[in-house]
């Protein structure tokens, strides 16, 4: 069901809320948007007012079978509700904020441990010194000092050990807020990069220069698999291409983008010598054989198609990302199981 085919469903059937149900869930399913409340949101602006702005705006973008991305949707400026994808980066940026003031902490302690060690020992001589001297004079105000000094070097110690230990809690709490900003840019199902970190180390590559390719790959009829046979056997399927694509591509960059997409970030090599490596992996995982853990039944033929162009420096990711999905959208409408570059 094309957009514009919903867009034209509007008002049919007995119960219009129902309708409008089922043209949402439809829209979200043709286009292969992830269903949580943003894209909800906008599909639902969308088939409300069929003859509104925004859906003209929609209609062209889609005009001739070009599927809206979630980059497109974003141009359009539709409002959505907070989702849980703003949450999170929210919360990474917080993490991020977090790990800085420990490390300016971190660094201000051992800076004061320094300080705290060189006046300790500074003590320590002043405290031998006037001993001696006391020693030599027998007088009871030197003796005074001495026991004053000594009880300072004493607190001194214990300040060193307090401060030791707040050290190692520091550098502690570091490891563990590298841990968590690693796990926001990693996909917790396949353990690949996650969108956000494809899209960073794409900016960084951009920004040191060299060749670079952009493959966009999703898995052909995984609904029919997901439907079929549960979605315990899907992340299995998405984890089996995800290992096909890493083990395929070694020192390329795959990540998981979004539900059974995976996009690959070539670096160094021309576009035929990408799409070769990719056609590559793809017939691979084409070539196996798939059972169910469980019973052993076959699983059936598991494939993917892909769409791969190079990558132009002048251009922003999203408009180097469009063109490798458009490119991935023809090789679903040639057969699937394809790699098309461009």
């Amino acid at each position: 069901m094309g957009v514009a085919r919903a867009v034209r469903a509007a008002g049919n059937g007995d119960d219009p809320a129902r309708q409008l149900y089922e043209r949402i869930g439809a829209f979200l399913f043709d286009q292969r948007l992830e269903p949580d409340p943003a894209n909800f949101a906008f599909a639902w602006a969308l088939l409300h007012d069929p003859h509104g702005p925004l859906a003209k705006a929609v209609a062209a973008l889609t005009d001739g079978g070009v599927r809206l991305t979630k980059r497109d949707i974003e141009s359009l400026g539709h409002e959505a509700p907070v989702s849980a994808r703003s949450v999170r980066e929210k919360a990474e940026g917080l993490v991020a904020r977090t790990q800085l003031q420990v490390e300016g902490f971190a660094d201000m302690v051992q800076a004061i441990r320094a300080e705290t060690e060189g006046f300790g020992r500074d003590l320590a001589a002043s405290a031998d010194a006037i001993r001696r001297s006391s020693e030599a004079l027998d007088g009871p105000l030197i003796e005074e000092v001495s026991r004053i000094t000594a009880t300072m070097v004493e607190r001194v110690h214990s300040a060193e050990a307090r401060l030791e230990s707040a050290t190692r809690e520091a550098s502690e709490l570091r490891s563990k807020l590298e841990e968590a900003r690693d796990n926001a840019r990693r996909d917790p199902l396949t353990d690949l990069p996650n969108r956000r970190a494809f899209e960073e180390a794409f900016a960084a590559q951009v920004a040191a220069g060299g060749q670079l390719c952009i493959a966009v790959c999703d898995i052909d009829h995984f609904k029919h698999v997901n439907d079929r046979f549960g979605h315990v056997v899907g992340d299995r399927v998405l984890k089996t291409i995800a290992e096909a694509l890493t083990q395929s591509c070694p020192g390329q960059l795959v990540a998981r983008y979004g539900g059974e997409e995976f996009a690959i970030l070539f670096t160094g090599v021309d576009i035929a010598a990408a799409c070769a490596t990719l056609d590559h992996a793809r017939a691979s995982v084409a070539a196996k054989r798939y059972r169910l853990r469980e019973s052993d039944a076959p699983l059936g033929e598991i494939t993917f198609s892909a769409g791969l162009t190079h990558v132009d420096p002048e251009q922003k990711f999203g408009t180097n990302f469009h063109r490798a999905d458009v490119l991935l959208y023809r090789a679903k409408d040639d057969g699937r199981n394809r790699v098309l570059a461009g």
